[in-house]
């Protein structure tokens, strides 16, 4: 990354570095491999992202709120849990991420268990509703519907297969 910005009387023309540092020059009027030709517009528009670029560096360099060396310890630990800088993971762009992709999976994960509950039979939706929405234990399930603890406890071992498969 450069440091400096092209001084203007040296703008006249444009010194691409490859990735083995050999130095290209391009001119105004030469002719590019797509057979168009350079313009001056053209090299004014490379200095100026060049211009940005630097400016960003800087930016990075001498704004920063915080020097994160000055951080420790007297024996050298770091002390980042007094920082509130460190402490703060809401604007962390990995954190933002993460948190975007487990919403998303979350998301995806809701709408499988959507369709799925939606494929049960009519007797395994009720006990799910008895179960998860009403808050029944599986004895209060089956004094209700007339058939011992075992049945409905096999029956939402079932269901649990069966959902299992689809999500």
């Amino acid at each position: 990354m450069r440091k400096f910005k092209t001084a203007a009387k040296n703008r006249t023309n444009y010194i691409y570095y490859t990735a083995e540092g050999k130095p290209i020059v391009i001119t105004p009027g030469m002719v590019g491999e797509d057979g168009k030709a350079v313009t001056e517009s053209l090299i004014t528009m490379l200095h100026d992202w060049d211009d940005d670029d630097v400016d960003a560096e800087r930016h990075e360099e001498y704004h920063c709120p915080v020097h994160y060396d000055g951080y420790h310890d007297g024996d050298g630990d770091d002390a980042d849990d007094r920082n509130p800088y460190f402490e703060d993971e809401t604007y962390n762009p990995l954190q933002q991420i993460l948190t975007s992709i487990a919403n998303e999976e979350r998301s995806l994960q809701i709408e499988k268990l959507k369709v799925a509950l939606s494929q049960l039979t009519d007797k395994q939706k009720d006990t799910v509703v008895k179960k998860f929405y009403r808050g029944m234990t599986n004895v209060d399930i089956a004094a209700e519907e007339g058939v011992t603890e075992a049945a409905i406890r096999n029956r939402l071992t079932k269901i649990y297969a069966a959902l299992k498969k689809k999500i």
